[in-house]
């Protein structure tokens, strides 16, 4: 199975050589793209509230199946999804578009960005990254995998 860190890196080496997707193959990894970071999200702010995915599950009328898929990037979440789950993580919902880069973070409702309160932000920002980094996020998605089972 190939990680989400390195089909980019496959991707951005092939952009470098000058070699073009397919369109509809371009769309869809946005597709796939924008589904891990909401997944990351939901995951980091579940994570900084000590909140088990059961407990999240029950907050926000889902499953405990449905919040794993919707964390490991297996679904896209609807709005109204984004809300209930929002609601139930006690947070405002921010999607950040711009350029082909894309910002979604869970804060708290003061309006607190989890940085300023001295924590990792619950977010995840696809832009250009180093290797290392792309590694270190692949490495968080198989540990957050193995957790969730």
């Amino acid at each position: 199975m190939v990680s989400h860190a390195r089909w980019k890196f496959a991707r951005d080496e092939k952009v470098a050589q000058g070699i073009a997707e397919d369109p509809e193959v371009e769309r869809r990894r946005e597709e796939i793209s924008l589904a891990f970071d909401l997944g990351q999200a939901v995951y980091d702010r579940r994570v900084a509230l000590g909140l088990s995915q059961t407990e999240l599950a029950r907050r926000a009328g889902m499953t405990q199946p449905q919040v794993s898929k919707l964390e490991l990037g297996g679904t896209v979440p609807t709005v109204p999804l984004l809300a209930r789950l929002a609601r139930a993580m006690e947070a405002m919902f921010r999607m950040e578009l711009f350029g082909s880069s894309i910002r979604v973070t869970f804060t708290d409702l003061d309006g607190t960005a989890p940085e300023e309160a001295g924590t990792e932000p619950p977010s995840t920002e696809r832009a250009s990254a180093s290797a290392a980094e792309a590694e270190t996020d692949a490495d968080a998605g198989a540990e957050r995998a193995a957790a969730t089972g």
